[in-house]
């Protein structure tokens, strides 16, 4: 119990400190509609990275690519690898367009390359995304982990289901509280600290991890790691495998094409660059960082494989067995908060898109024309609390998927991610014509040319 409440104490004093810290520099900073959905447009470039990061570095990524290691293989690396290629292209030609528009949403860009229809499509699907899988993968894998850390069935004497419940129900409504009240640029603070502490604390659990298995010698870990069962360090997927080998060149960059450079939680946070200059200068740092995930998030889980071997219940309980069997008592508490922090940073993220998408995109637009940055503000703040009422409700059904969490989002994911990648390069690549021109299917003759209805083509393949 004393080692319990130490642990909860150091983790409530570490969050209350980035929670205060994030007042200071917010403070006065959220008044207008600007303040609130963009940070007043005055990110620099080190929060726009940090934030970009602990964003995309969440238990969802913890425990989900590190499962898929413990499973199979290293080649759900991939995923994280060709995210260079996505981040390049948006911080070089996609980013000097949106800033030049002085867009807020996405969906404000292909209102004004095609028409309000668009519009509203583009916001259903993200809506869709984001509240039946997105939001809610992110709320389960943070109670996944703290279910492992801590034994909440015997403390609270309730049933490992209904844990799951309280837990999520927990996280969400904290996380909640931030996104809500504090607008994008608390939540931009707040990420930049606590990925400080998570890249502390990913680099930690596999050197421990090492450790353990080595009885103590590093070196021999790593002996043990290369030698026994070497083909779980494969990171050439075969056909078996979650991201065969040929889709990297192909789907999979797409795919990362649209959480980096379309998907509105993600590019927020440029579109509130107080410049070209640092909004690029944090995209680019980012896409450094993520060369570096797969030690973080999937090493750890091939070093559980030879730990563990099939004792696990789940795949999905590789990290934060190896957490809790590893990591020094002491900094228990700082891996809770950190771990928290990252699970609030990608709820907080997707709440305030989410809401932002809601008041600009449809409640100005369709709802109230006239409205005042109080009412869009107000209109934000009610559509995001639905939100995650909602998200409560639907997260603790994930724990019913049977490969996993991060096969179940990515299948999911690619419904409604490549449509919007799609409509988003047509939308650059042309020049802007009629609505209805740019969405009829006659316009594309044999030549490849696509015509906007004045009497302009394109090549679709030379432009896009």
């Amino acid at each position: 119990m004393q080692s319990l409440w130490f642990t909860l104490l150091s983790c409530v004093a570490f969050m209350v400190l980035v929670g205060y810290i994030a007042y200071r520099k917010t403070r006065g900073t959220t008044s207008g509609s600007d303040g609130y959905f963009l940070a007043g447009r005055g990110l620099s470039g080190g929060f726009i990275a940090g934030s970009l990061l602990l964003t995309n570095l969440s238990a969802e990524q913890l425990v989900g690519l590190n499962g898929q290691a413990f499973r199979t293989n290293l080649s759900n690396m991939a995923w994280e690898v060709t995210a260079g290629v996505a981040v390049v292209f948006m911080g070089l030609y996609l980013l000097p367009k949106y800033l030049n528009m002085s867009i807020t949403t996405l969906p404000e860009f292909l209102s004004k390359r095609f028409d309000e229809g668009v519009r509203r499509y583009t916001v259903v699907l993200f809506m869709v995304g984001y509240v039946l899988v997105t939001i809610p993968s992110m709320l389960y894998s943070g109670a996944l982990a703290v279910l492992k850390l801590f034994d909440v069935p015997s403390i609270l004497n309730i049933s490992y289901t209904q844990s799951i419940w309280v837990v999520i129900w927990g996280i969400g409504i904290i996380g909640a509280v931030y996104a809500i009240f504090g607008g994008l640029k608390a939540v931009a603070v707040s990420d930049t600290i606590n990925g400080v502490g998570l890249l502390i604390v990913g680099a930690l659990v596999p050197i421990l991890g090492l450790i353990a298995l080595g009885n103590g010698a590093f070196l021999d870990g790593v002996k043990t790691i290369t030698t026994t069962n070497p083909e779980k360090l494969n990171a050439i997927g075969g056909p078996e495998d979650s991201v065969p080998f040929g889709t990297i060149f192909t789907g999979l960059i797409i795919a990362n094409m649209f959480y980096w450079a379309t998907n509105q939680y993600v590019i927020q946070r440029t579109l509130g660059a107080q410049s070209l200059k640092e909004g690029q200068k944090g995209v680019i740092f980012s896409g450094f960082f993520k060369l570096l995930i797969p030690i973080f998030m999937m090493v750890p889980g091939v070093i559980a494989f030879h730990l563990y071997g099939g004792d696990l219940k789940s795949v999905d309980l590789a990290y934060p067995t190896l957490v809790m069997n590893v990591l020094p008592s002491y900094l228990s508490g700082f891996f809770l908060a950190v771990l928290l922090g990252a699970v609030l940073s990608s709820y907080n993220s997707l709440l305030n898109s989410a809401s932002t998408m809601f008041a600009l995109d449809i409640y100005k637009p369709a709802m109230k024309k006239d409205a005042t940055d109080e009412q869009l503000i107000t209109a934000s703040k009610w559509f995001g609390s639905v939100i995650a009422i909602v998200t409560f409700f639907v997260s603790p059904m994930l724990m019913y998927a049977p490969n996993g969490l991060w096969d179940l989002i990515r299948k999911f994911t690619g419904f409604f991610n490549i449509p919007i990648v799609a409509v988003v390069l047509i939308g650059i690549s042309i020049k802007k014509g009629t609505g209805i021109s740019r969405k009829s299917c006659d316009h594309f003759p044999r030549g490849g040319l696509l015509h906007d209805g004045m009497g302009h083509g394109t090549d679709l393949w030379t432009s896009a």
